[in-house]
């Protein structure tokens, strides 16, 4: 082994361990990578900057701009509405709800169709009194096998077809790998709808949960007039390192301000401080301070100007593996944590001191503009109001359906090629102004731009070092023996498992250059070897952290890390004996 197969050997167990550990986010594991590979010289700089000159970031940045505009005018909305608000028994209004999502996922990048499901879902749940535990990670499921049906389904998908190009083939058509994904995805809801109801547990939803924890722990003190604290700013009287407790928000006038460490105080102003209860009450104590007339508040969220949101944390935030005082939460969105939710429980104690983890479901009160303040800054994957409707559809939703199928009906006659179309199709909604630019930029998920980009300097990398080509002898030394399915199935589960490990884009990086060596040593079809690699990489089911879509539910539904293997075990055995029998059916072997 030369040095520098010795190199990315080393590079890729640190990347995995820093993923598997949750110390820091894909796009910085895989970032970090990139650099340590470029400065050893195991790559150049054309090598490790090749993905950002490659069509699949801006294909699914253009595609996250299109998504954008079809949650804003209501476009695919109907999904949630018409199929768990049919008539009839459980396994069939699921049934509904998961075909509508499979098909959506075909032609939306499945996080934002998540992140525009989700919270209607919680809120149908909500109205009815189910657990919401039922229906999320069904969701999540329904939208990673609807990713399989269509090339820009996933972006997994786009990164194979790019990689495929760079091994002088053809990009994968629109519609090449639908044969082998309708197999999939249609038996894959089927098992989804059998098994969900029997294997989930119901959850208490986490809103109901946060909503309860801020009622009991949420205490409103007003400022006496005349005080000793009034015209004192918070830090000044002695509220801004209260152990146990902090104030969230401060009412004057009906109008809810930040509280700030430089906030100053007036007569008559209202404190909302959220902590542990008995040291809430030993605020009465301190001079200037009493128990305002509804000591504890009906709702939170009833202060007047005041919303509780739920915020699900991203993996590439600035929260992840930080806690709220280090990140400055209040100061950096104007906004308080009254709790924090992780992994089926409720986290108790100084919420200040909490190390958050990516998924973790925080319940915040801050005004409206939280919404736009925190997708903005793209820390959280999904935000909304606990008891607010969702905002009234914009009436260009006809514009958007046209544009959707002529870029489809371009690309597929092959008028041009998806990048273009895509980009074009991004730029008349933004043209119509649909969508503004602000919320196009907005949509756009970096991280998964980024990941997309570094991921290629990644597997030239694993090329380059000739650990590609003694990986590909390993395995068809192994299973070559056996036959070609054989090598075919060796190739399935080495996906399956290291998606499990790292990002489907980190799994494909890793895995195509060998699949590339295997095909040329053994004379199996590369492009087949590479749908099978996609479709194993894209279907992660096993664990909350394997694919992003879980993450997103894996809070809100209140769901253990046990859950996901439950139901998603029956998944994953599905989709490896699916590909190994029925991709040869559909795509040559040989």
């Amino acid at each position: 082994m030369d040095t520098h197969m010795v190199i990315i050997v080393a590079v890729l167990v640190a990347m995995v361990v820093a993923l598997l550990t949750e110390r820091v986010s894909t796009v910085v594991a895989m970032g970090a990578a990139v650099m340590v590979l470029l400065v050893t010289g195991v790559v150049d700089q054309s090598e490790a900057l090749a993905g950002f000159s490659s069509p699949a970031p801006f294909v699914i940045g253009a595609l996250y701009v299109l998504a954008a505009a079809a949650s804003v005018t209501g476009a695919i909305s109907g999904v949630v509405e018409r199929g768990l608000g049919a008539r009839g028994g459980r396994r069939t209004g699921l049934a509904r709800f998961l075909t509508s999502t499979t098909m959506a996922s075909a032609v939306v990048p499945n996080t934002p169709l998540v992140a525009l499901a989700a919270p209607r879902v919680v809120a149908w749940c909500r109205a009815r009194g189910v657990p919401a535990s039922r229906y999320l990670m069904p969701l999540s499921f329904a939208s990673i096998l609807g990713g399989v049906l269509t090339v820009i389904g996933t972006s997994t998908n786009l990164i194979v077809s790019d990689f495929l190009v760079a091994a002088g083939q053809a990009p994968l058509g629109l519609f090449e790998i639908t044969p082998i994904g309708i197999i999939i995805a249609g038996v894959g809801v089927a098992i989804v709808v059998v098994l969900a109801p029997a294997v989930l547990a119901d959850r208490k939803p986490v809103a109901d949960q946060l909503r309860q924890s801020a009622r009991q722990f949420t205490v409103a003190m007003r400022v006496i007039p005349d005080g000793p604290t009034v015209g004192k700013t918070i830090e000044g009287a002695g509220l801004r390192h209260l152990v146990g407790v902090f104030v969230a928000g401060v009412e004057r006038n009906g109008e809810l301000l930040t509280a700030g460490a430089d906030t100053v105080l007036h007569g008559n102003d209202t404190l909302y401080c959220v902590g542990d209860v008995t040291r809430v009450l030993d605020l009465q104590s301190l001079g200037g301070l009493e128990s305002a007339e509804a000591q504890h508040l009906t709702e939170p969220g009833s202060v007047a100007g005041a919303t509780l949101f739920e915020a699900v944390v991203a993996e590439g935030s600035v929260l992840a593996n930080a806690t709220l005082a280090d990140s400055g939460f209040r100061t950096r969105y104007g906004a308080a944590v009254v709790a924090v939710h992780r992994a089926g429980s409720e986290l108790r104690g100084k919420l200040g001191v909490i190390t958050l983890r990516p998924g973790d479901v925080l319940l915040i009160l801050a005004d409206p503009g939280f919404v736009m303040r925190g997708q903005r800054t793209g820390d959280f994957s999904l935000v909304t109001a606990t008891d607010q409707p969702p905002p009234v559809a914009r009436p260009q939703g006809w514009l958007v359906l046209v544009v959707a199928v002529t870029m489809l009906g371009a690309t597929v006659a092959g008028l041009v090629s998806l990048l273009v179309a895509s980009l074009v199709a991004a730029g008349v909604v933004m043209a119509a102004r649909v969508v503004t630019l602000a919320e196009a930029r907005r949509a756009v998920d970096l991280n998964v731009v980024l990941t997309l980009a570094l991921s290629i300097g990644i597997g030239n990398a694993v090329a380059s070092s000739g650990l590609a080509a003694a990986m590909g002898d390993w395995i068809l030394n192994t299973a070559g023996g056996w036959g070609d399915r054989a090598v075919l199935a060796a190739v399935v589960v080495a996906g399956l498992v290291l998606t499990e490990l790292v990002s489907n884009a980190g799994a494909v990086a890793v895995l195509f250059p060998v699949v590339a060596t295997i095909s040329i040593s053994s004379g199996l079809e590369l492009r087949t070897l590479a749908v099978a690699l996609l479709i194993t990489a894209s279907c992660s089911f096993l664990s909350p952290i394997g694919y992003q879509t879980n993450l997103m539910v894996f809070g809100m539904g209140g769901y253990r890390f046990t859950d996901f293997a439950r139901l998603g075990a029956p998944l994953t055995l599905w989709v490896a004996c699916a590909t190994v029998v029925f991709l040869p059916m559909v795509m040559p072997l040989v």
